[in-house]
């Protein structure tokens, strides 16, 4: 897919130049899964916070991790491997997924990658995910795109926009985002 290599937004890179940030990135790394990403929040709650001028990050629920494995459910352990990151960095909460079995969830067909998971993600600005390369570069997986994410958008995947809308509508209501980032304009209610 086009979205391999490209270039990182100058914006998000900083957003994620802490140390704890370059620590996750690492362990993450060192598992060695193929088609792996750290996304949602640990994105998103970075570059929101830094738009906001917050000089304290935003806490985490956890830290979604997720990978792409078209195997038999018990070939990847995603409770091991959470055990793995939390025997590194033990301070954070941990959530590792492999996307090719996520599609049941919300009733789609079975994804075929980590990016097509994505694109069936709630929120378009929760939809980005970023890696370190073997080389220390950070790298971006935002299927569908960064506008909403850097222009403080938020609003309803492609696949929540119709009948799907109210888990939209509840999630915006439970995760109270524009409280938190007052800047945010929430779109599609």
């Amino acid at each position: 897919m086009e979205w391999l290599q490209k270039p990182v937004p100058h914006l998000i890179a900083a957003a994620l130049a802490h140390e704890w940030q370059r620590d996750v990135l690492l362990a993450v790394r060192d598992l060695g899964l193929k088609d792996c990403w750290v996304a949602a929040g640990f994105v998103r709650n970075a570059v929101w916070d830094l738009l906001h001028g917050y000089t304290e990050p935003t806490p985490l629920a956890d830290i979604d991790v997720l990978f792409y494995l078209d195997a038999p459910d018990d070939a990847y352990d995603e409770q091991a491997l959470e055990a793995q990151l939390r025997a590194v960095l033990p301070q954070h909460t941990w959530q590792v997924r492999n996307q090719a079995r996520m599609h049941h969830v919300n009733g789609f067909q079975q994804f075929t990658s980590s990016a097509d998971a994505m694109c069936h993600w709630v929120e378009t600005p929760t939809a980005t995910g970023v890696a370190l390369d073997r080389l220390d570069r950070l790298q971006i997986n935002a299927p569908l795109g960064v506008g909403d994410l850097l222009g403080l958008r938020l609003q309803p995947g492609p696949q929540f926009r119709g009948e799907r809308r109210a888990i939209y509508r509840q999630r915006v209501q439970n995760k109270r985002w524009a409280e938190t980032w007052p800047k945010l304009r929430v779109l599609g209610i």
